[in-house]
This record gives structure tokens, sequence and C-alpha cells, in this order.
């Protein structure tokens, strides 16, 4: 499986049947037109296999995790990173980075606590499609 995986890329796996997370894959994708990331779903053997090798649980992360340079970010962390490398405007969420992390993710833990009921969730996972499609690790 890592053999597939480009050396240089950054990973985002997200949690591929809810709405929100989806929407965030759909967010980076035009934004990252240099194709720096790339994407599993949480629930993929791509994402299971890279949770198990970054020590994550398998079976309840419910966040956004970034795996880029052989380290492993979640929650608020992951968010942040992933905006400051997607450049422009999205660095301003950069200083968020210098707030403890306790209190980051209290604010990511009540919104993805409620994000089925307020974005909705989907039966299966998203399925990317024509160029987007390269970008999924399978």
């Amino acid at each position: 499986m890592a053999e597939d995986i480009p050396e240089d890329a950054a990973i985002i796996l997200f949690d591929g049947v809810c709405n929100l997370c989806s929407g965030f894959v759909q967010f980076v994708v035009p934004r990252d037109p240099g194709g720096k990331y790339r994407f599993a779903s949480l629930q993929s053997d791509v994402g299971r296999a890279l949770l198990a090798e970054h020590d994550l649980p398998t079976d309840e992360l419910e966040s956004i995790v970034l795996i880029e340079d052989g380290e492993s970010y979640v929650k608020s962390a992951a968010v942040i990173r992933i905006a400051a490398g997607l450049g422009g405007r999205y660095r301003l969420l950069s200083p968020f980075r210098h707030v403890p992390a306790a209190v980051r993710d209290r604010a990511y833990d009540f919104v993805a606590d409620h994000r089925y009921r307020w974005f909705g969730k989907k039966d299966r996972c998203m399925m990317p499609s024509g160029d987007v499609e390269s970008r999924f690790l399978e």
C-alpha cells in the first residue's frame, strides 16, 4: 500500500459518509491545484492501514487526519495545518496553532459531535470522479 503513495504526498483522511467532511474535501481540491494533498476515507482499507501505521484508533476516530512528513495530525491541528498548506488567505488560520489544543479541540469536538445532525450523512463513502479520482487512495 505505502509503495503506491507518492513520498511527498500529504494525505487527508476523512469520514467518507459525513457530508461536512466530504464537503471539506471538495473545498480543498480546487484550492490545491498542485495536487499536494491525497485523500482516503477513514473507513477504507488504506485509511485504516494508515491509522494503524500512525498508532491512531481504527474504529473510533471521528476526525480529519493529516499525514504529512511522517507525522500525523488530528482534529484542529490537522485543519490548521491543511489551511496553512493551501496558502493564501487560508494561512490566516495559522496563528490558531498557538491556542492550546484542548481549547481548539473542544470547539472541533462540538462540531464533530453534531455533524450528522447538522449536515447529514451518506449511505456510503463519497466516490470521486474526473481528475480528482487520481488523488484518492484505494
